[in-house]
Order: structure tokens, then C-alpha cells, then sequence
């Protein structure tokens, strides 16, 4: 649609998935550069905050998409979106100009900040990534372009979830180098408690294979004590539904 709205496009987690990029056009801008982006390398190498969209751009974009068709106003886009310093505005902003309910997808490297997850309480649902169980795999996978401590990171997923009111989903890809590290992260994600795990592999073209129906399956398994798990497989079939819209509504207070 424009360089800073985006479909809507199909999302097996969002339904139909009207995008949001607030960082700069010309490249992936990140905090982390994991081996299996679809994206690419990471071009701009960021973990400083700073407005790359105005309000007044992105009020007018969204005026011209009052007419779309979507379940969600998804803020993703080429890179980590909470690299905006307007995160927050701009996500009351498309709530109240769209009348939609809105999502943020971050890699949770900068949840740490206080600023950063007052951000993202004004979403009504946020999917925080976490790959890795241990600094070693987080390096590996993750590959952070600052020296982020994966202890801080669960620390800060942990301590969003304590005053969050909206719905929070723990994502976490699996590649063959962190498959034998379901168990303890499914460990990890029971102590965060979210409301939904997100077991995905990278099926869009990317450098990393995707993991089979069958090892996602055992995979699976691993987090059988977990309720709501969905795998990015469990997808195709009708059963499986995306996040409640309605139910994101009643537990999450106006703002």
C-alpha cells in the first residue's frame, strides 16, 4: 500500500494482518541479526531509539486505509519496531483512526527499558521472541549486535507479564541448532506464563532449513503442560484460530 502500511497480508497467528513499518526504508534496521530472518542481514545495526516516522505521515496513511479489511493492525516491518520511539503514540493512533485492535511482533531485546514496555502496553497483543535458553544459543541464533544479556531479556518478558492487561504470546522459532533445547524452554515459558506459545520454524525462504511436520511435533510435546501452544504447522488446520479478538478487548482497559 505505501512504505509504511503493508497488506493486509495472512497471518497464521493474526488472521488477516494489516502492517505497520515505522523504522526506514532501504534495509533491515535491528537490534539482533538471527541466523533465519527472512529479511536478510541486519543493514542498519541499532539499539538506540530515535522517530524515523512522524504521526502527521502515518495518520494520513492510515486515513486512506479506513476501508481495509483486516482483524489486526500488526506493527513489524522491516526490522525491530521497537526501535520507534513513537511506538506507543503511533499505536493509539491506528487504534483509534482504524477501530481495530492492534499487535506488536518484537524480538524482546530492548524490553528491558522501562520506555520500551510502556510501549508496548498499548497494544492489544504483544508476541515477545525468545529462541534461546542459554546466552551461548541466544548468541548463536539470535546474534545481537550489542552485548544484550538473554537473562535480562527473560527477566523483562517476566516482568511485562506481571502489569500487562492485554494478550501476551511467547514466540519461539526452531531451527536445528536450538531443536534439543525445547525442554528448557518450555521450562522457561511456563515461568512467564503467556497466554499463548507460538512453536513456529521458518517455512518463507530464508539461509536456515525448516524443521519437519514430524520434528515440530515432538517439539510439540515438549510443552504439553502449556496450555494455548499452536505450531506454525498446526495452522493449516481448521480447528486452530487466531488470538480473540473479543476476549483481547474485555481484558485489556481503554487508554
Amino acid at each position: 500500500m505505501s512504505s509504511i502500511l503493508y497488506g493486509p497480508v495472512p497471518s497464521w497467528r493474526l488472521g488477516r494482518s494489516l502492517g505497520v513499518d515505522l523504522l526506514p526504508a532501504g534495509g533491515k534496521t535491528c537490534s539482533l541479526d538471527c541466523i533465519y530472518c527472512q529479511l536478510g542481514r541486519t543493514a542498519r545495526r541499532l539499539t538506540v531509539r530515535a522517530e524515523f516516522v512522524a504521526l502527521s505521515v502515518l495518520a494520513r496513511e492510515l486515513e486512506a486505509a479506513r476501508k481495509v479489511a483486516a482483524d489486526y493492525v500488526t506493527f513489524s516491518g522491516m526490522g525491530e519496531p521497537t526501535l520507534a520511539s513513537n511506538l506507543g503514540e503511533a499505536l493509539r493512533l491506528a487504534r483509534d483512526v482504524l477501530g481495530l485492535p492492534t499487535a506488536v511482533l518484537t524480538n524482546s531485546s530492548l524490553m528491558a527499558r522501562e520506555d520500551v514496555r510502556r510501549d508496548l502496553a498499548c497494544a492489544d497483543v504483544v508476541v515477545a521472541k525468545l529462541d534461546a535458553p542459554d546466552e551461548q544459543l541466544f548468541r548463536r541464533i539470535n546474534r545481537p549486535v550489542a552485548p544484550f544479556s538473554l537473562t535480562e531479556i527473560v527477566e523483562a518478558i517476566g516482568l511485562f507479564r506481571t502489569t500487562y492487561r492485554g494478550k501476551l504470546a511467547l514466540q519461539i522459532m526452531f531451527v536445528e541448532a536450538n531443536r534439543g533445547a525445547a525442554g528448557r524452554l518450555a521450562a522457561i515459558a511456563s515461568r512467564l506464563s503467556p497466554d499463548e506459545v507460538q512453536i513456529n520454524t521458518p517455512l518463507r525462504p530464508c539461509p536456515v532449513k525448516p524443521l519437519t511436520a514430524d520434528e515440530m511435533a515432538a517439539i510439540r510435546e515438549e510443552f504439553g503442560r502449556l496450555p494455548n501452544v499452536v505450531t506454525v504447522y498446526d495452522a493449516a488446520r481448521p480447528e486452530v484460530t487466531p488470538i480473540n479478538v473479543e476476549e483481547t478487548r474485555r481484558r485489556r482497559p481503554e487508554l
